[in-house]
């Protein structure tokens, strides 16, 4: 109970119908089950009557799965938003440029953020690491997450669990506390 007294806001970033084309780039992902957990964390969210904001990637590279006009643009089934929820659109990686996001949180008195969706080591790493930085109490969910196969600078594939890992413990601790939707869950009863 004390958790949900500081009036957490959870914060979905780019849950979006793209992530689950086998043709994205990469290919290879890990975490197969991140947006169905995402899912049942909003459905806890809405349970308890918390604020939402949904946060979508537009691209402007017209060829992207993320651009507006292409159906990967939609959000993810498990999570598609419901009225009177805050929709964001961002063109960047973080969810705090060009949306209004630090200032909306603001005016509602939020100071703690819990943040789930993709990609682990684009968007949530760069909004983990602003939110951190704007001073809000950050929570990542570990297991609402996921990365892809990377081209590393030698032209070698580095595998997604690697990057998934690297990804978070750059994060733990000094942007974020870093717990995953079992602990998230617990902390709200």
């Amino acid at each position: 109970m004390e958790f949900i007294n500081k009036n957490p806001a959870l914060l979905l970033v780019d849950i979006q119908k793209a992530f689950l084309d086998k043709d994205y780039p990469g290919k290879k992902r890990n975490n197969n089950d991140a947006e169905l957990i995402c899912g049942k964390i909003l459905e806890k969210w809405r349970e308890l009557n918390l604020k939402i904001i949904h946060v979508r990637h537009s691209s402007v590279n017209p060829c992207s799965m993320l651009h507006e006009s292409k159906p990967g643009f939609e959000f993810n089934d498990h999570v598609k938003p419901i009225k009177n929820e805050l929709v964001l659109t961002k063109k960047v990686n973080s969810a705090f440029i060009g949306t209004g996001l630090n200032e909306i949180l603001r005016k509602s008195k939020i100071k703690t953020l819990v943040i789930i969706g993709m990609t682990t080591n684009h968007c949530i790493s760069t909004t983990v690491r602003m939110s951190g930085n704007l001073g809000y109490e950050t929570y990542l969910i570990s297991d609402s997450t996921a990365c892809y196969n990377t081209l590393g600078l030698d032209g070698n594939e580095i595998d997604c669990e690697i990057i998934y890992k690297a990804s978070i413990a750059s994060l733990k601790d000094e942007f974020a506390k870093i717990i995953n939707s079992d602990e998230l869950l617990k902390l709200m009863i």
